[in-house]
């Protein structure tokens, strides 16, 4: 049976606190997005039972609800319609979930993402350095070979350039042209500089003397927190001297003093102060990783940072760790802990007899296990909580493992099934992984059971009041009162236009209440660009219902149409929702005009109360 799309747009709107409660909304290929006001007012296990929602999430101030492709958009369109939101990019939706977040989380979030549009090359480049190397383990003659040393040229080149890459993807983060971000990222690499891996095995070190600085000509490859400050500067500049250098001189002093200002102050200060703080950074991470406490308390707390969005920001860590020594032996414990919530994940899919679960269950466990975890914790482990705390306990176990045995690889941005080729001794990391979702199932297997699903009430309809008061009256029919309040004659509404009648014979109403309803079963046929206004048809009767007096001007705000054009309306359906304060502090009237367009068509038009 095809989904109706409209009930179940109409059940989301209803189960989430109302359109009044979205701040933004938006849709990718498979999830409605939507940012909320206030998360009290929504029911989040209705949510889930609505026909149509295969599963739901919240990530980065984003509830997220999988709806699936192809369906997404349709409910996506009636949603709008029902709520009366407007329609939004995800970039939207990210920038307003953002605002919502506090300082701290903000800073956290900027390695994220800096770091998730460049992933792909990373993890392509990644992969490569793992079956590279690998291979000649067991065909030592490849090792010599031209193939070895141009595949490994290949696999090796976003991370020997990896601050060019970090620099680009900042500046679109920042907001800084990205042409002058790259050029920064490599300035911080150039061949004319001793690269940073090389550095440690030379007596002196060339130095450059710029007034009272010294510094070292000594390249930033591997760094990643110096390269985002720098570009950070580097866009604060630039955008500065946008608005203060005149237009006629701007496209060639803006790049120009904005490259010379942002590598002075990046090699002089920002480079050489935080690739000190990131070293010691590095050091802690690496002492984490080693020590078995350590080990055993991030392996069972990444997934909580995966639900805070703040994951990525390992990346920095991992980028600097292979740097410094050329092996990441934070990746096992990333793996440790993606591996535990897919074995979590699997044993759901396995146990449960839900079929709607069971169908979002299994292909998450697979996501998690090729190391993208956020499917099965936020559509089955996190949402059930004793799955998500049994992958914990999986994630701990096996980080521990890792950590006894020294694993590692020197590659970063894969974790589970893939990073297999790159780990520094393969059949022990499977035996990391076994032992990660082993825990994880076997524990859910015992501990989590199905609950029951109680027959959940069916979601209040909104309250219809199907208003008695006649207000316009002719041989066609009636028109009953859209809106509570007094009702006045039309030449007494404070607009020449309206007062006049050239629009047609009514009513105005001076409201007490901030809903307009229909006043008859009829047809929308039009729908205000700013939402003040509606057209409404029925058996010969054209009606206007326009919500204050030059209100127009507002521009939509304090205003929510919860109809559109073509929709079907019954007598007493809420169309428009307003804020009358809003209108009074804009210096409007809030008097609604109630007009019978075409009334010079229709016998017997009388106007009034009755």
């Amino acid at each position: 049976m095809a989904l109706d799309y409209r009930k179940c747009a109409q059940e989301i709107a209803d189960n989430i606190g109302g359109g009044s409660n979205v701040i933004s909304a938006a849709h990718c290929a498979t999830r409605l997005r939507l940012v909320i006001a206030d998360n009290s007012k929504v029911n989040k296990q209705a949510l889930e039972n609505v026909d149509g929602v295969k599963g739901m999430f919240e990530s980065n101030g984003q509830l997220q609800l999988i709806i699936g492709t192809g369906t997404v958009n349709k409910v996506y369109d009636e949603f709008l319609s029902v709520t009366g939101a407007s329609a939004a990019t995800k970039d939207d939706v990210k920038a307003a979930a953002a605002s919502k977040m506090p300082w701290w989380k903000k800073i956290l979030k900027t390695p994220g993402d800096v770091f998730v549009p460049i992933l792909p090359a990373i993890v392509a480049s990644g992969l490569m350095m793992g079956l590279v190397e690998a291979i000649p383990k067991f065909w030592p003659a490849f090792g010599q070979t031209d193939w070895f040393s141009f595949l490994d040229l290949v696999a090796n080149t976003a991370f020997a350039l990896l601050p060019v890459l970090v620099a680009i993807s900042a500046a679109r983060v920042f907001g800084g042209n990205i042409f002058l971000g790259a050029v920064i990222g490599l300035m911080m690499v150039h061949p004319a500089l001793i690269n940073a891996w090389t550095v440690g095995g030379l007596d002196t070190i060339p130095t450059w003397h710029l007034w009272f600085f010294n510094v070292q000509q000594v390249g930033y490859q591997g760094h990643v927190i110096p390269v985002i400050l720098a570009v950070l500067l580097m866009s604060t500049v630039e955008k500065w001297l946008h608005k203060h250098v005149p237009e006629m001189i701007d496209l060639f002093v803006t790049p120009l003093v904005t490259v010379l200002v942002t590598s002075f102050v990046t090699f002089t200060i920002i480079g050489p102060i935080f690739s000190i703080l990131e070293n010691y950074v590095l050091e802690g991470a690496k002492w984490l990783a080693s020590f078995s406490i350590g080990a055993v308390v991030m392996g069972a707390i990444y997934p909580w940072t995966v639900v805070m969005g703040l994951h990525h920001m390992y990346n920095v860590i991992e980028a600097g760790m292979i740097a410094q020594t050329g092996l990441n032996t934070w990746m096992p414990i990333a793996s440790a802990a993606n591996f535990a919530q897919f074995g979590a994940c699997l044993a759901v899919a396995l146990k449960v007899k839900n079929q709607k679960t069971k169908s979002v269950a299994f292909p998450s466990s697979l996501s998690a296990s090729l190391g993208i975890t956020e499917p099965a914790i936020f559509g089955i482990n996190f949402r059930f909580m004793k799955p998500f705390l049994c992958g914990m306990a999986g994630g701990a176990v096996g980080a521990l493992f890792g950590a006894l045995f020294g694993l590692g690889a020197p590659v970063y941005g894969v974790t589970g099934i893939p990073a297999i080729p790159a780990v520094n001794n393969v059949p022990l990391y499977l035996v990391e992984l076994a032992i990660s979702a082993g825990v994880a199932f076997a524990l859910v297997w015992v501990l989590w059971k199905e609950e029951q699903p109680q027959a959940a009430a069916a979601p209040a309809a909104p309250a219809i009041e199907v208003p008695t008061v006649s207000v316009i009256r002719c041989a066609a029919g009636q028109v009953l009162q859209p809106v509570k309040g007094n009702v006045i004659a039309r030449d007494q509404i404070p607009d020449d236009t309206f007062a006049s009648g050239v629009l047609g014979d009514g009513v105005g109403i001076q409201p007490s209440d901030d809903k307009v309803v229909a006043p008859f079963d009829g047809t929308i046929s039009s729908v205000a660009e700013s939402q003040h206004a509606v057209g409404i048809e029925s058996n010969g009767m054209e009606m206007l219902i326009h919500v204050g007096v030059d209100t127009v001007n507002m521009h939509g705000d304090g205003f929510t149409c919860l109809v559109k054009e073509g929709d079907q309306v019954k007598l007493g359906q809420p169309l428009i929702i307003f804020d009358r304060a809003k209108i009074k502090a804009a210096g409007y009237s809030d008097t609604v005009a109630v007009l019978l367009t075409n009334s010079d068509d229709l016998e017997g038009v009388d106007c009034g109360a009755k």
